[in-house]
């Protein structure tokens, strides 16, 4: 397995747990809190997305991503993080269908990357986070993977049953 395969491995599969643990979650379910003062999952999924989406523009400009919806980026920002206004968020399966969108935009802009590639040293302010575009494109995997540990928690409060 090449450094390519185990972080597209890594991009798929917590591609995957997202997907199994919110699979049965209503439109309405997306808002709920899991304490005052934590994100809603709603929020949490617009953030991936955009996050994912800028972080990649950054480093692969080339990159062929979707546009996002005008104003997504917005809605959800850290200033918006408060907001249960549901028509300020998409349904479950617009932000899936968005997130697998801009997956797969990211998984093509790695495609062909060799050993070395991953090496190279990251541009702008994402470089004092991750060094180098391996570190970067790990990041992305995590991030998807440690909000998806916070929607455990909604699913606990929601008495959904465990899904893994």
């Amino acid at each position: 397995m090449t450094a390519n395969d185990a972080i597209q491995n890594s991009l798929t599969s917590t591609q995957w747990i997202l997907k199994q643990l919110l699979n049965d979650f209503t439109d309405a379910e997306l808002l709920v809190r899991p304490v005052p003062g934590a994100n809603h999952t709603a929020w949490q999924l617009g953030h991936l997305i955009a996050a994912e989406h800028g972080m990649l523009l950054s480093q692969f400009p080339q990159a062929k991503l979707p546009p996002l919806p005008a104003g997504f980026s917005e809605d959800h920002s850290k200033d918006t993080a408060k907001s249960d206004d549901a028509k300020k968020f998409l349904t479950r399966d617009g932000y899936l269908d968005l997130f697998d969108k801009v997956r797969a935009g990211t998984l093509t802009a790695l495609k062909g990357l060799s050993d070395a590639d991953f090496d190279k040293a990251t541009e702008g302010k994402m470089a004092s986070w991750c060094p180098t575009l391996g570190s970067f494109i790990t990041l992305l995997a995590n991030h998807t993977l440690m909000h998806a540990g916070q929607f455990t928690t909604v699913r606990r409060k929601l008495g959904k049953p465990i899904v893994m």
